[in-house]
């Protein structure tokens, strides 16, 4: 006895743009099981939205929500910019966004396996495919969610390419509120920089070894050419992380500023307000990594002479009180995607075979 009626043939129909015929097949092949139906033709290359399902989608648009101590953040990826363009797609999107948000729905393995619109959320995003006309996928989501102490915001840069939601921790729910224009300044600074973390001390020890041998046989080879051509060499940096930077490399790293004092003949009585000065230097010259990936390391972009961790702290004491940042989502659409160059005449010779 069959699991599915006329009903669910014309369901299966509308999705895929698949023959009548062959959604019942589809679906007499899955025991009326909706989703293994659209596998099944997406299998055999069979109706549009199947086929479609096959398409590398490396474009599309970000969609963000943020409202009261709560903020999400999706990626609709499509087939081609075109379609992320047009209002059916930027619509389905902010559908989706919406239904993240309503549900407190964390990432997108949790999304691609909720239910939406009284349907799978495969189901609903099979018919956008139908209708939009190129394959779609969510891929990244992320949610942060905040008591009354927490200062949330976002932003997406004009083009819908990247977005970011960011929090803060704070001491009170005035300061919070008095954090929240900050905190969009810290979001669009991370939008440009493209930090990958919060703070070295999410970095893997072995990452941080990795990077530093590379780094160090990069400069060595860039030397080879610099002396080639009679030009300075450039310091070779024996650290690159906070991580690395132990109290006893510190204190070495001291002594040695100290004993170059003494050589130069500086009074040691005038030491102390060299030295601090001389160590942040050492820091800052030790920290690459840190002040390239780590977000509250590296420079802010309105203002370079202090980092993000500063400017946050500094924000909050002009607001009577302390906050730090706790976390961010930054997305970047198409981001680590590998798109295969395709060949036109070679393809088109196929196409004529």
């Amino acid at each position: 006895m069959a699991n599915f009626g006329a009903a669910d043939i014309k369901k299966l129909r509308e999705m895929t743009d698949a023959g009548m015929m062959d959604c019942k097949k589809a679906l007499t092949e899955a025991d009326g099981n909706m989703d293994k139906a659209v596998e099944w033709l997406r299998d055999q290359g069979i109706g549009a939205a199947a086929k479609k399902a096959g398409k590398v989608a490396a474009e599309g648009l970000i969609g963000m929500k943020v409202e009261g101590k709560k903020a999400v953040i999706v990626e609709l990826n499509s087939q081609t910019d075109f379609v992320a363009q047009n209002d059916k797609f930027k619509n389905a999107l902010s559908d989706i966004v919406n239904h993240a948000f309503d549900n407190n729905i964390e990432n997108a393995e949790a999304l691609n396996a909720s239910s939406m619109a009284d349907m799978p959320f495969s189901e609903f995003l099979s018919l956008q495919i139908s209708t939009i006309g190129e394959n779609l996928v969510v891929r990244r989501s992320g949610l942060i969610n905040g008591d009354d102490n927490t200062a949330i915001n976002g932003y997406i840069h004009a083009n819908g390419q990247v977005g970011v939601i960011i929090a803060a921790t704070c001491d009170s729910a005035k300061t919070a509120e008095a954090m929240t224009g900050a905190l969009k300044d810290v979001a669009m600074h991370a939008a440009a920089m493209k930090p990958t973390t919060l703070s070295y001390k999410d970095f893997d020890a072995a990452f941080v070894a990795d990077e530093t041998a590379g780094r160090i046989i990069k400069i060595e080879k860039e030397n080879e050419e610099r002396s080639r051509l009679g030009k300075t060499l450039l310091n070779i940096p024996k650290y690159i992380s906070m991580s690395q930077l132990t109290p006893e490399v510190l204190a070495q790293a001291e002594e040695a500023i100290k004993a170059k004092l003494k050589a130069e003949g500086k009074p040691e009585q005038i030491w102390d307000k060299i030295v601090p000065g001389q160590v942040a230097r050492f820091i800052a010259d030790n920290t690459t990594l840190d002040q390239e990936q780590c977000l509250l390391d590296q420079n802010f972009v309105m203002d370079d002479s202090i980092n993000v961790a500063k400017y946050i702290s500094n924000k909050a004491e002009a607001a009577g009180g302390t906050a730090t940042i706790s976390t961010f989502i930054r997305l970047e659409v198409g981001e680590g995607i590998e798109v295969a160059e395709e060949d036109f005449a070679a393809e088109v010779a196929k196409q004529m075979a």
